[in-house]
């Protein structure tokens, strides 16, 4: 999985409305592969990577919700001391610059995914996939 899209999902700024949408997608069967939630400017936004794209488009334009999709980097590491900066080294060393990252679990294993948004995604996915397979 060295590219995936990720959701960006503006939401309400209150008690319960993140709550409402993922509810929303778990009852479609969407699973949360990566999350991370910040507020900015006043909205709440949720940036995250599901098992199941289409279906998520599909129930986020049906609450009729803002939202985007982004091509991103993603890495599956062991959970250990110094894999995420091994990844975010790597980057750097071949000047892609990491806008923004996260992290989840890959699903059946212990492996965590790390979700990188860069400036270079090609060339990102390349270089994190032969990092991962230096791993296996």
């Amino acid at each position: 999985m060295p590219k995936a899209k990720e959701f960006t999902v503006t939401i309400a700024d209150k008690p319960g409305a993140l709550g409402k949408c993922f509810l929303a997608l778990a009852e479609r069967g969407v699973n949360l592969l990566a999350f991370q939630s910040y507020v900015e400017g006043g909205e709440s936004l949720a940036r995250f990577v599901a098992d199941d794209t289409a279906s998520a488009n599909s129930v986020l334009g049906g609450l009729r919700m803002i939202f985007e999709e982004t091509d991103v980097a993603v890495v599956r590491l062991p959970h250990r001391p110094g894999e995420f900066g091994r990844a975010a080294a790597r980057l750097g060393d071949e000047q892609i610059n990491i806008d923004y990252s996260y992290c989840g679990l890959d699903p059946g294993s212990n492996l965590v995914l790390v979700v990188f948004g860069v400036d270079k995604l090609t060339k990102a996915a390349a270089l994190l996939d032969q990092l991962a397979a230096e791993k296996e």
